[in-house]
């Protein structure tokens, strides 16, 4: 039988940890799409890695629209799926709509631990201000919640507030990890001589793998020569995906797996 798995977050649980509420969507899912009723057994994860067996008590179905499921606790059980060894920091310049949409999509089903829109000069989309760049947030972070639940992950990576480019580079890194800009051939060709392949630089890290891995990929338009430059000088590695030109949100996407394949999970 599928398990039928539902999200609330740690605050939605009792202090003794022996029940947990539902938000009003999630209950509304649980008592008139899949039909659940008391007693029937459900799972609860809370987004940061905890996964709970727990049997239904009230479907909040006498309430009204906005009334809640309540759920008692059984016990802790192990997620569908693990999560990945690496963590997989992935920064990705904005792109139109439907595109960043699929990289939310498809990075959280491929075990990104978390998800940086970046501003670049060359980014499809403007954010006209803090409204309009929250509300884009807050759908991308309802996509990783939804592709989280479908993929069985019990963690959801969070999905941050778009960061300047420049800001994100400067940022420091930790000790054990590695800092990736992937850039098409050509782009910055001052620093051409540092560019790598991702094979070449996995072979390279092979006795001491990074556990920590930040990936940059830039926007359809490519990086400015300026921007690979100021990543270089700050100690990113240049790394080249090969002679093809991929569109952004395929490279997005690829390069999540390539480095799951690499140093996480999807040997």
């Amino acid at each position: 039988m599928t398990r039928r798995r539902f999200y609330a977050p740690p605050l939605a649980f009792a202090p003794d940890g022996a029940g947990v509420q539902l938000s009003s969507e999630e209950s509304q899912h649980l008592r008139d799409v899949l039909r659940l009723r008391a007693g029937d057994e459900a799972f609860v994860f809370d987004g940061e890695g905890r996964e709970f067996a727990c049997v239904v008590v009230e479907t909040g179905g006498g309430g009204g629209r906005g009334s809640t499921a309540r759920l008692e606790v059984r016990g802790r059980a192990e997620p569908p799926s693990p999560e990945s060894p690496l963590r997989l920091s992935l920064g990705v310049a904005l792109l139109k709509g439907e595109k960043f949409d699929l990289v939310v999509q498809k990075a959280t089903e491929l075990g990104a631990s978390r998800i940086v829109p970046v501003v670049s000069r060359r980014a499809d989309v403007r954010l006209r201000d803090e409204r309009d760049a929250g509300g884009r947030v807050e759908r991308w972070r309802r996509l990783a919640l939804e592709a989280s639940k479908q993929s069985g992950r019990a963690r959801v990576p969070p999905v941050e507030t778009p960061a300047v480019f420049g800001t994100f580079v400067a940022d420091g890194a930790d000790a054990d990890e590695a800092r990736l800009m992937f850039a098409e051939r050509g782009a910055g060709a001052s620093v051409e001589f540092g560019r790598v392949g991702l094979s070449e630089f996995a072979s390279g890290v092979e006795g001491a793998r990074p556990a920590s891995i930040t990936a940059l990929v830039g926007p359809e338009g490519g990086w400015e020569e300026e921007e690979v430059m100021l990543a270089a000088a700050r100690g990113w590695t240049i790394i080249t995906l090969g002679g093809r030109t991929l569109r952004a949100e395929t490279a997005a996407i690829t390069v999540t797996a390539l480095l799951q394949y690499l140093f996480g999970d999807m040997r």
